[in-house]
């Protein structure tokens, strides 16, 4: 067996956190969050978007988590865990003495009971694929048997998960919402109402809902880090147009606009010396990029392919988003661990681009459909990249359409471009793999599949579970270095063409404190409650 983590050495790590922040944190008061929308569901194992995301992870834990504002992984629940040399086992070790809100005290079967519950189909998560590695999956997916084969507790203190296949994502797994521990007692008592009372063993509490206008949270003063949370508690406010939230920030009302800085008021803003020192910029697990059906002529050829990527005018496209953006040149964003630094893509170049056109026998250009989906600034981003396209001999019509039609015509094959705008890949945890089996890999190349390309590189497949199969940390560089070796192979076939990395800019009132990267925590979208403080 090979240890991962000593949890004698881990004492000092969990009393503090990851990042020092620029003044010492001090404990107390509220703060305020909007949102346009009300929460749907504070429901580990349903809930599903990022305005609930962050508020799950902080009344919630997993065995595993992320030091506050990175993407690096760190222990959670359990204070140590075991991988054994095949790869195929792993033991958890629980940290002693963590109380659920209702106060009763974690144990194993608390782990199992919540695993078993993400995978049961009456539960209908839509986290329940991401156990797919762990024995038993299948029967207990499709209602065959109660409970998944693979994980159990031999005693209170201890967890085992028995994988079918080694799968170095793992750990990931086990720090994603869909992971996280719920008691069965309160689940059972509040019913499909869980959501609206949840019960974890995380720093807040939910301690008011008032549907359609607030929600307040509430210290946990049990919580298992000393010293954390900071706040005393920090009320979400819902119902309030982002305008409206921006103005409430400019005057003092509100600490974080959670729908972020609006487009029509990015400018203005960032023209604003006093407003522009309140914002924070980072980077996200996000790629915008175009799609070419590999199937269909005349993406079915890597000259053309490779033409139209040359063809994009990166820099005039960010533009069109008042810079809140940069341009890509891979498949990863530069903040996922496996990006290719260094990696300059395909240079800007219309003459090269219409030389590989000609080459590939369309010295005359052709014509083509981009699909796009009808909300701004999707349309305004469709017609910048049909002008590039024009530039090089590609006439190529916008379809503007809603987004379930996009997506519809993108699964069945009938889209030969698709901007993926609006509906670009988020990566769902830090891990280059969440970023290649969906919508690049042979498995969603399917009918209904987010593969829109539908590119299948059953080589590149079968590098994908090499890489995968890395389990041993010694061993990390080694597999993000066949990670990296993948994208590029990727982009040597240009199934896409990339063009930015959406980069999130949010803004938080002066008497906020703690780290920047706090406010765009890139796995605690929009901001990471647990470490955040008042300064006043």
């Amino acid at each position: 067996m090979k240890k991962l983590f000593l949890s004698t050495a881990l004492a000092t790590l969990m009393a503090l956190p990851a990042l020092a922040p620029a003044q010492e944190p001090k404990q107390g008061g509220n703060m305020v969050v909007t949102y346009k929308d009300d929460v749907a569901t504070l429901d580990p194992a349903i809930g599903y978007d990022w305005q609930n995301w962050s508020m799950i992870k902080s009344v919630f834990d997993g065995l595993m988590d992320y030091e506050p504002g990175t993407t690096k992984l760190r222990p959670g629940l359990a204070e140590s865990h075991e991988i054994s040399e095949d790869g195929l086992t792993y033991t958890f070790k629980l940290r002693p003495g963590v109380k659920f809100h209702n106060g009763r005290e974690l144990v194993a079967d608390d782990v199992v009971y919540s695993i078993n519950r993400v995978v049961n189909p009456a539960t209908q998560s839509p986290g329940q694929g991401f156990f797919s590695m762990i024995e038993g999956y299948d029967e207990a997916a499709e209602g065959k048997t109660d409970a998944v084969s693979g994980v159990s507790a031999p005693d209170d203190s201890t967890v085992v998960f028995k994988l079918s296949r080694p799968d170095a994502t793992f750990l990931h797994i086990m720090a994603l919402n869909f992971s996280f521990i719920v008691p069965k007692e309160a689940v059972e008592e509040a019913g499909a109402d869980f959501g609206k009372k949840p019960v974890g063993t995380g720093a807040f509490k939910l301690a008011e809902w008032t549907l359609g206008q607030r929600l307040v949270f509430e210290k946990n003063p049990d919580y298992w880090i000393s010293g954390v949370p900071y706040l005393d508690s920090f009320t979400v406010e819902v119902g309030q147009e982002p305008v409206v939230a921006l103005l409430r920030a400019q005057n003092g009302e509100v600490d974080v606009p959670g729908d972020g800085i609006p487009p029509a008021k990015f400018v203005e803003v960032m023209k604003d010396e006093a407003q522009a020192s309140l914002v924070v910029e980072g980077g996200q697990l996000h790629t915008g990029y175009i799609t070419m059906n590999v199937t269909q002529p005349p993406f079915d050829k890597v000259e053309v392919r490779r033409a139209v990527n040359m063809a994009i005018n990166k820099d005039r496209i960010v533009q069109v988003i008042n810079g809140r953006a940069v341009p890509a040149t891979q498949p990863l964003p530069p903040s996922m661990p496996g990006y290719t630094a260094g990696y300059e893509g395909y240079e800007f170049d219309r003459e090269g681009a219409k030389k590989l056109l000609a080459d590939a026998g369309y010295a005359d250009g052709f014509d083509t459909e981009l699909f796009v989906m009808n909300t701004d600034p999707n349309p305004r981003i469709a017609q910048a990249i049909q002008q590039d396209l024009k530039a090089i001999g590609i006439n190529a019509s916008i379809k503007s359409l809603a987004q379930a039609n996009v997506i519809e015509a993108g699964g069945a094959g009938t889209a030969p471009m698709i901007w993926s705008g609006g509906m670009a890949w988020i990566a769902d945890f830090p891990d280059p793999a969440n970023f290649y089996g969906p919508i690049l890999g042979c498995s969603g190349a399917v009918e209904g599949g987010w593969n829109w390309a539908k590119y299948c590189n059953p080589e590149l497949d079968k590098l994908a579970a090499e890489a995968d199969s890395i389990v041993d940390p010694a061993k990390v560089d080694e597999r993000l270095a066949k990670w990296s070796d993948i994208y590029m192979k990727v982009m040597e076939d240009a199934p896409w063409a990339p063009v930015f990395n959406e980069q999130r800019f949010t803004m938080k009132s002066p008497r906020m404190g703690g780290d920047d990267a706090l406010y765009v925590d890139p796995v605690s979208i929009p901001v990471n409650y647990d470490y955040v403080f008042i300064k006043e």
